[in-house]
């Protein structure tokens, strides 16, 4: 179900009917959890099972979280370390109540007696089930732990390995045991790791849920802050779940945070009728951004990068030029149209692009580009690992850390890890730059914008090629192929023209005009006339693989 498809309209128009009428009642939430569900599931009902037993399990988990004490001799924090380990054995750790430690005592008997379950099964149960409820024993004995040393510490352990667990079985195992068997051949060892299908039950097949990235890392920040003590527990599992699976943003993002979208769902949203033209231009916007520009551009790059081989220097750059725009067209385009879709509901989506093709450095850059997972790596790694705090040499290293993760967060694949590697050590090598005086206020501000796109289009090259193989041979080629006519229709390059210079225009002192009532309707009145009369018909976004 494509925002830029006519079931996605029905479907919009049934829940904006159900929504308003529900307004009045406190089930409204509720029918918001259920539209989202029934949005999800519209691929593959599969994958409601995921992201229900992802959310139950934090929910469960922050809830037994809240009942370990937050404080402990010497100042210390209890859930900070496992030293809570015989306290809990012997009774529980000071400044838990007795209601809690009770709590928790039957928590770790129902924890623990389903892990013994579990583990029956697993011992005697068909071989089919047997690597599920290998995990599942696990996840309920890490459970039962917590609940025994009742340390909010092991409650983040429990919610980490099971996050990022299923994260990687789903997005990385198959780059692994690819990896792993490789490196068995080379050294002729006559083993071989199984393929991570066979690990799926009851035969189902072994697929890729349309954005596990996006909700895992949603549902996970929600655990992390609560146990930072950044935001208050969440009561209600209805709440909690709608925040978890909100339909507008996600298989894409923006990457909410609880402490932005999860108050938004304690009452009716007040929605004026600003809210309601607003969201309908966002959404405008971003099925121009996917419609006329990114599909149009698509059918350019696939046939460059489909063929590397019989591309010569011109059309390569010109095909990895496109792709840079394309896949901010198509990605801003998505987050443009979730955000709109929010906002005609009254709630507010975070900003996930801001025109990053404008940026002054390579940090300027990543401020701009995928916002919400930018901040979430650096609230959650970079921050963590110490940040800017202890000298330069460190400073380099989390930056290199935490880019190289980001990267490898976009796919299970060595060119993600090289187009992650690029741009840390742009980052790194050019930070100092970009802090000089004579960088900041000599050269002159469209210098170090081509200077920092040419890079960016540059790294986009092992974003797209198919294999690592590919991504060299265009790089040599780029290098030292012949120039000849790329064949690229005019039409396609006027287009980007026209955007970027519609971003120069609103990041300078002529940005007002661009607000200008009779502008912005000129202007949506010819993104219409345009996807009217040329449109390029639909197509998935680039993003949903991720």
């Amino acid at each position: 179900m494509l925002f830029h498809t006519w079931p996605f309209a029905v479907f919009f128009l049934v829940v904006l009917a159900g929504f308003f009428a529900l307004s009045r009642t406190r089930f409204w939430v509720f029918w918001l959890l259920v539209a989202s569900y029934v949005f999800y599931g519209w691929w593959n009902p599969y994958y409601l099972v995921l992201i229900l037993y992802s959310t139950v399990l934090d929910y469960v988990i922050v809830a037994c979280m809240d009942h370990c004490p937050q404080s402990v001799r010497n100042g210390s924090t209890a859930g900070r370390s496992f030293g809570g380990f015989f306290r809990g054995l012997a009774g529980g750790e000071p400044g838990a109540s007795a209601a809690s430690r009770r709590l928790l005592r039957v928590a770790f008997s129902l924890f623990g007696t389903g892990a013994l379950a579990s583990m029956g099964v697993m011992i005697a149960g068909p071989g089919s089930v047997r690597p599920l409820m290998g995990l599942l024993t696990v996840i309920l004995g890490l459970m039962a732990f917590g609940s025994m040393v009742q340390s909010r510490f092991a409650w983040l352990i429990v919610s980490l390995v099971n996050n990022l667990g299923i994260l990687v079985f789903f997005k990385y195992a198959n780059f692994f045991v690819e990896n792993v068997n490789a490196v068995l051949a080379w050294f002729q060892v006559g083993v071989r790791v199984s393929d991570p299908a066979l690990l799926m039950p009851f035969g189902l097949e072994y697929l890729l849920p349309v954005g596990i990235s996006f909700y895992t890392f949603q549902s996970m920040s929600y655990t992390i802050d609560f146990y930072q003590g950044k935001i208050h527990r969440e009561r209600s599992f209805v709440r909690f779940a709608t925040f978890v699976s909100f339909f507008p943003q996600l298989v894409a993002g923006p990457i909410e945070r609880s402490s932005n979208l999860l108050p938004q769902f304690n009452q009716f949203p007040k929605i004026r009728l600003r809210d309601v033209t607003d969201g309908m231009s966002l959404f405008l916007v971003g099925l121009f951004k996917k419609l006329a520009l990114a599909n149009y551009l698509s059918f350019y790059v696939e046939r460059v990068y489909e063929n590397p081989a019989a591309q010569d220097a011109s059309a390569l750059m010109l095909g990895t030029f496109c792709f840079a725009w394309q896949i901010f067209f198509d990605f801003s385009g998505y987050t443009d149209m979730a955000r709109g879709v929010a906002q005609m509901m009254g709630f507010r989506l975070m900003l996930n692009f801001n025109n990053p093709y404008l940026a002054t450095g390579l940090g300027d850059f990543w401020s701009r580009w995928h916002i919400s997972l930018s901040t979430w790596f650096r609230d959650y790694i970079y921050i963590p690992l110490g940040g800017n705090r202890n000298g330069s040499l460190r400073t380099y290293r989390n930056l290199l850390i935490t880019l190289v993760v980001s990267a490898i967060w976009h796919g299970a694949a060595w060119t993600f890890v090289i187009w992650g590697v690029l741009h840390a050590l742009g980052v790194v090598i050019t930070r100092e730059l970009e802090r000089s005086p004579v960088y900041r206020e000599s050269v002159p501000k469209w210098i170090k914008q081509i200077g920092v796109f040419c890079f960016v289009c540059f790294a986009w090259i092992f974003f797209r090629a198919e294999t690592l193989s590919d991504a060299w041979l265009i790089v040599r080629r780029m290098a030292t192929g012949g120039w000849t006519d790329p064949n690229c229709p005019a039409l396609l390059l006027l287009l980007v023209a026209a955007i970027w210079g519609y971003q120069f225009l609103y990041d300078s002192k002529w940005r007002p005009l661009l607000r200008h009532g009779a502008v912005r309707i000129g202007v949506a009145a010819s993104m219409i006339l345009y996807m009217f009369l040329f449109s390029s018909g639909g197509g998935a976004f680039i993003y949903f693989q991720f």
